[in-house]
């Protein structure tokens, strides 16, 4: 049994960055006809795709995708969901986690699409702040529920790798809607439950 990788790239898209790479390449003075850069330009037009997936998908169509008629009135939380993105400053990678909270009223998601509205989000070029609201409306807009809550934690290499070079520095940001905002008890059970030990 051979190994098989699938891939979907738009072909025209690839072509157009992968000639762009080179121009980089050029630019930054290296040879892309020497052995190891030969392919570089094709890996690098597509990573960007893969990267910036997010563009082509619909996070309220995420939701809505799997939604169930529940009596349920409590805290929904999904913490730590992984999360990869690019700073829309330097087309650097930001990387950390985020907690999300819903409180249904007469209606919940798969858990799974919560973490996959992240993902939709992420996968553009994104400034973490908007990151954080973008999330946060998305669910309360496609779920309707009493409230959302959204923390992300994210290690910035811009910040890490150039300019100031810190690289312990985390950046922490938080968007709340609805009952999370009106009750101080609310949010503080949610960010208790995504407090680390």
């Amino acid at each position: 049994m051979s190994y098989k990788r699938i891939e979907q790239y738009d072909p025209e898209t690839t072509e157009k960055l992968a000639e762009h790479v080179k121009e980089i390449l050029s630019l930054i003075g290296e040879d892309d006809s020497r052995e190891g850069l030969q392919k570089t330009p094709e890996r690098v037009a597509k990573a960007l795709q893969f990267l910036t997936k997010g563009y082509e998908e619909d996070g309220a169509e995420i939701i809505k995708s799997a939604l169930f008629e529940e009596d349920y009135k409590h805290m929904v939380v999904v913490k730590d969901i992984e999360l990869y993105s690019l700073c829309e400053h330097h087309m650097m990678p930001f990387i950390g986690k985020a907690h999300v909270a819903y409180i249904p009223d007469g209606k919940i998601t798969g858990l799974s699409k919560i973490a996959r509205v992240v993902e939709c989000y992420a996968r553009r070029l994104q400034v973490q702040e908007r990151l954080t609201e973008q999330i946060r409306d998305c669910i309360q807009d496609a779920l309707h529920p009493l409230g959302v809550a959204v923390v992300i934690e994210a290690m910035h290499t811009c910040m890490s790798m150039r300019g100031v070079e810190k690289t312990n520095a985390v950046t922490t940001t938080s968007a709340f809607s609805g009952v999370f905002l009106a009750s101080s008890r609310t949010r503080s059970e949610f960010l208790s439950l995504i407090k680390k030990d």
